[in-house]
């Protein structure tokens, strides 16, 4: 199997989504830049010690577009600021389970291979401007395990600047196409697939339950589907790995319509 990290497109100057809220500026669905390279925040969440936006670990690797193996991969050190989009300071890079699984001598060719989570802890100040609906859709509901049966339906929001600004082209309803990496990821087809610039996006289930974290593109055996890490495994790592208290932190009412998330009804 041939696959490729959706790679971060260079950083470019971009509006912010519209806010969740009056207040809200920060949302799941928000571009975030580290080092260069663009993504898309996936869900909020928290511990005992702040608030933090989800990103793909690989969004701050340091290795080529083929190097999907964590823990054969280098990535930026802890603490590099991340610009998030709708928050007024950089956020920190303060958990990537890249890194995280370097510094354990991790072991399961299936998690090297998928875990592919980061956390970035916003300052006190922009915890404040957080929504934790996902635009349009609204959820997350809560956090679950990725469905495993033919054809589930899934829902994503990609935030690239390859889009233009083009918004309602962002939400995308996919379905599962096959389990990888027992239980690790799921190689799901969406109406348009992921495009650099979309990795870290979150998916979630028919529910609204968070479900995963795009993070690859696959040219084969299924050319253009995407490869979406299991969130709850991903979660449960970074828990033994300094975040114990990890949580997600839920979002509005769920509403699993792809016509109407794309008109914003």
């Amino acid at each position: 199997m041939k696959r490729f990290i959706l790679g971060c497109c260079a950083a470019v100057a971009v509006a912010a989504l519209a806010p969740a809220t009056a207040s809200a500026t920060v949302t799941p669905g928000v571009q975030t830049v580290t080092g260069g390279g663009q993504c898309t925040a996936n869900f909020i969440f928290r511990d005992g010690g702040g608030t933090y936006v989800g990103q793909a670990a690989h969004c701050s690797g340091t290795g080529a577009a083929t190097d999907t193996n964590g823990c054969e991969t280098d990535s930026l050190p802890i603490g590099t600021p991340v610009e998030v989009s709708g928050a007024n300071d950089p956020g920190t890079m303060v958990y990537n389970s890249w890194i995280a699984m370097n510094q354990a001598g991790e072991t399961n060719e299936d998690v090297c291979a998928f875990n592919d989570l980061a956390l970035v802890k916003l300052s006190a100040a922009d915890a404040a401007a957080v929504n934790p609906s996902v635009p349009g859709f609204g959820g997350p509901t809560g956090l679950a395990e990725p469905p495993t049966n033919l054809g589930a339906n899934v829902f994503t929001y990609g935030n690239s600047s390859l889009r233009l600004g083009v918004t309602k082209l962002s939400p995308k309803q996919g379905t599962v196409v096959q389990q990888q990496g027992n239980g690790w990821s799921r190689d799901v087809y969406t109406v348009t697939p992921g495009i650099p610039g979309d990795s870290g996006s979150g998916f979630m289930d028919s529910s609204g339950r968070a479900i995963g974290v795009l993070s690859t593109v696959q040219a084969a055996p299924l050319p253009a589907s995407n490869g979406v890490g299991n969130l709850s495994r991903e979660v449960d790592y970074a828990r033994a790995h300094g975040f114990s208290g990890l949580s997600l932190v839920t979002g509005g009412p769920f509403n699993g319509n792809l016509v109407n998330a794309i008109l914003g009804a």
